[in-house]
């Protein structure tokens, strides 16, 4: 749990406030992004690309859904990410016997005040690592609801608003992994990105030899920014300029994603203003003030297929979410200029 929080009716820790301070330019974003993703690599080697995108959501403030087999280095990269940033962080067990209550926080009756006493739960944090998040009743994943797209939490009528940044770092074991529950479409929807981090190279294996067996590199792991800067960041990237074309392009591939015959339930309007976001940040990244198509195909499988529901015919011939967004990216004319 967050520490010093003073909670009032849509407040949070520290009471909501910050301190004003100037908008920092595209630069600073590219600085200290690298910064971040050079940290989470003293940690997950070998993993350029997933550490790309996981900076990416934290700048983009989306939530991030991490989902791979056991073993794999999940935990390992939500924890990274959360220790490269000077915040509250909170980790949550998801287990068949974890209520919402123990996510949000309860109402507890004060004898002495004869009132009830809103005490917070895990989810009040800027990073909130919600860890085998698949592995809870589908009634304790829905709790996360509110607060991945609200940035609150209501309890008995009471609206309590969440730090920020907020960010979920979810992990997830397959659905196919024993004593797992498939995420509620809703929930899915909520999440900015979805990877796989997939198996070391076989140099990355035998660098882990080298200490990790007597010293935990996330230990010596040290914040690069704090969470009033990344909250400042994310802003900024929003003055990164997406061109009409552009624009046009991408809500024509998030729509494509609803008329093909192997898809049952496609994107949602949610998906097309989580693509511009983070393709915005993936653009800052690179030292640009403007998006180009490279940014939006780059990140148009990780944003787009996880929403994305195969109908039975599909799932029997073996087609993947993945797939049909590669044939859609591969069909749509590629805008020009802009």
């Amino acid at each position: 749990m967050a520490q010093g929080v003073d909670l009032g009716p849509m407040q949070g820790p520290g009471g909501g406030s910050t301190t004003e301070t100037a908008r920092p330019d595209l630069e600073t974003v590219r600085r200290v992004g690298g910064q971040i993703a050079a940290a989470i690599g003293q940690v997950v080697l070998g993993k350029p690309d997933v550490i790309r995108l996981a900076t990416i959501a934290l700048l983009a403030e989306g939530h991030l859904l991490i989902e791979d087999v056991p073993g794999t280095g999940k935990t390992v990269l939500a924890k990274a990410l959360a220790k490269s940033v000077e915040s509250t962080v909170s980790r949550v067990q998801f287990t068949p016997d974890l209520m919402p209550s123990d996510v949000t926080g309860v109402s507890v009756y004060d004898r002495q005040t004869s009132q009830f006493e809103f005490r917070p739960g895990p989810v009040f944090a800027n990073i909130v690592v919600a860890d085998e998040i698949n592995r809870a009743a589908p009634k304790t994943q829905s709790a996360l609801l509110e607060c991945m797209e609200e940035r609150q939490v209501t309890v008995d009528g009471t609206s309590y608003r969440l730090a920020r940044p907020f960010l979920v770092l979810a992990t997830q074991n397959p659905v196919e992994m024993e004593g797992t529950y498939p995420l509620p479409e809703a929930q899915r929807d909520r999440f900015l990105a979805r990877m796989s981090i997939g198996y070391p190279d076989r140099a990355a294996e035998v660098g882990m030899l080298a200490d990790r067996d007597r010293v935990d590199p996330l230990d010596a792991l040290r914040p690069v920014t704090d969470a009033a800067t990344v909250a400042a960041l994310v802003d900024a990237a929003t003055a990164v300029h997406m061109a009409p074309p552009l624009r046009q392009y991408l809500v024509e591939l998030v729509a494509a994603t609803r008329s093909v015959p192997e898809v049952r339930l496609g994107a949602s309007p949610r998906a097309v203003l989580h693509l511009a976001r983070a393709s915005k940040v993936a653009a800052a990244l690179d030292g640009r003030a403007f998006v180009v198509p490279d940014d939006i195909q780059r990140l148009a499988i990780p944003v787009l297929a996880h929403r994305l529901l195969l109908t039975v015919e599909a799932h029997a011939a073996r087609r993947s979410a993945e797939e049909v967004v590669r044939v859609l990216l591969s069909r749509l004319r590629v805008p020009r200029g802009g």
